[in-house]
């Protein structure tokens, strides 16, 4: 039986966006528990490279989980692969209920990642696909809110369960993770498949009636359907002609592609300011801040990080992307020098740990603990107005539909591996080099700025389909690029004025004569 679909495109980012929050549950799911006695005792005082691995394996398998994502979305839909990626997450949930040790923790988190992997690269993707050009970026920074929404929740019901005695107390908090993967699977049946993709594998009927459905109400003849069906069929010729396998990410000029997107995931997880999300209890216990207190003052960030992305949400599309990732970057590096700066200056060493906590070995106290703790909170500020959702929005909008299931996924593997890495890294840094950390995070934040600057055209306010004009080898330069200017909006013009002139008429100027112009040319 074929379930109706709901075709509003709110409707459709905020179902599948809860593949975001599955991400953000899993975050918060170690942060909000790795401070409790529960945990530590029953985990032996997990520090250094053992506490890493833990936090670290999610990245693991989400690098996993990105590498197949393109393969598989392109085989069957952006739509179906965000199912499949949901039965990792009630397998890897399954067994991080019932783990008996780190060792079947860390497994459970891998298998988790790979739904998170795929999940992560290809929600972006289908969003990016289904947008109007004009709110293609508040559509995606849907995703970037559905995350930081699960983080808050789970955090909170970690902080509630802290109460629980026993190891009852992180399974309960572990076990609520099965909840937005049903919610998530029982709602994508509800979901129509991406019309880029039914164009892609030649289920053009389908791919027009969902375009029409979801752009002009069902109305085929409409002008922006004509105009955009095109344009989709135009480029989606010229690809099929291009080289096939991986070269086709780095010949022809697609390499300006490859870093943009990469890159632009790899900095978003350079710049330091998911140390905050993982690790923000062992930051704020560096700030003096012990207890429940740290952990209301922890969750207290992740509520900021909700409320801020919301605003970039309603001005993402007119602000552009370029001003936001450049200047974000700046605005967090400082944030970084700041934090380690005054850690350096005023902290003092606390041999064993600071409460036993081996992972935590320096402590400031009175006024320069305030400033520490004032601008972590200006970081995750900056961090949510810019690179947190605009990383996800670029990288989604960069590739060429011939490429982007596979290319979203590559951004993803940048973004996992390096997330990997500082998950891992972080611990073990905090107890040998302590407050340089953070000042290696504000370099690394400045050369992320430098390179915006250099190779991220505009992409705002401009169809997937001309976002290819701005990579040719032809194309303009980076900084000369502005939000806006679409080349789609005088194709609908044309349209228009042809109808009006008698000259585009049906059968032979609507959808169905592109459709026979494409049978002939393709």
């Amino acid at each position: 039986m074929m379930l109706p679909k709901i075709y509003n495109t709110y409707f459709l980012a905020i179902v599948a966006t809860i593949g975001g929050m599955l991400f953000g549950f899993d975050i918060s799911s170690m942060s909000a528990i790795i401070g409790t006695t529960q945990y530590i005792e029953y985990f032996d005082n997990p520090h250094g490279i053992i506490q890493g691995a833990i936090g670290s394996s999610l990245a693991a398998g989400s690098v996993i989980g990105s590498l197949f994502a393109g393969p598989l979305s392109d085989k069957i839909g952006r739509r179906d692969s965000i199912f499949c990626g949901c039965i990792f997450w009630l397998i890897g949930t399954a067994i991080q209920v019932a783990c008996n040790g780190y060792g079947m923790l860390i497994a459970g988190r891998i298998i988790n990642g790979i739904c998170v992997g795929i999940t992560s690269s290809q929600v972006p993707v289908y969003l990016a696909e289904i947008a109007k050009k004009e709110k293609r970026g508040s559509i995606i920074v849907i995703q970037q809110l559905a995350i930081e929404w699960g983080i808050l929740f789970m955090f909170f019901i970690g902080y509630g369960c802290s109460f629980i005695k026993g190891t009852a107390s992180f399974r309960t908090a572990w076990g609520t993770q099965f909840i937005p993967a049903v919610i998530l699977m029982l709602g994508i049946p509800f979901l129509p498949r991406s019309p880029r993709w039914l164009a892609k594998v030649g289920r053009e009927k389908e791919a027009i009636a969902t375009l029409a459905n979801i752009q002009a109400g069902g109305d085929m003849e409409d002008p922006l359907v004509v105009a955009e069906w095109e344009e989709i069929t135009t480029v989606l010729a010229a690809e099929r002609e291009a080289l096939k396998g991986w070269r086709k990410f780095v010949k022809n000029g697609m390499w300006r592609r490859t870093l943009a997107g990469m890159s632009v995931q790899a900095w978003q997880q350079l710049s330091g300011a998911n140390v905050m999300t993982y690790y923000v209890v062992y930051v704020f216990q560096m700030a003096n801040l012990t207890g429940n207190i740290n952990l209301i003052s922890s969750g207290v960030q992740y509520a900021l990080f909700i409320i801020f992305t919301s605003v970039i949400f309603f001005v993402i599309d007119n602000v552009g992307r370029r001003p936001l990732l450049i200047y974000g970057a700046v605005g967090m590096g400082i944030c970084q020098f700041i934090v380690g700066g005054v850690l350096g200056s005023y902290g003092t060493y606390v041999p064993g740990g600071v409460g036993g906590d081996a992972n935590i070995i320096i402590r400031v106290t009175g006024a320069p603990s305030h400033v520490v703790i004032a601008f972590s909170y200006l970081l995750i500020i900056v961090y949510a107005l810019t690179l947190a959702p605009v990383a996800w929005v670029y990288a989604a909008e960069v590739w060429s539909l011939e490429t982007r299931a596979s290319g979203m996924a590559l951004a993803a593997v940048a973004n996992w591996l390096f997330n990997f890495a500082l998950g891992l890294f972080v611990p073990p840094a905090f107890g040998n080099i302590s407050w340089k950390t953070f000042i290696i995070f504000g370099v690394l934040c400045f050369g992320a700025a430098v390179q915006a600057y250099f190779t991220y055209p505009e992409t705002a306010r401009k169809s997937l389909e001309e976002i290819e004009l701005l990579f040719s080898p032809g194309g303009p330069k980076p900084w000369k690029t502005k939000p806006g200017g679409s080349r789609l909006d005088v194709e609908v013009q044309r349209v228009v004025d042809m109808r009006k002139a008698s000259l585009f008429e049906k059968p032979e100027g609507g959808i169905e004569h592109l459709e026979k112009k494409n049978d002939t040319t393709v």
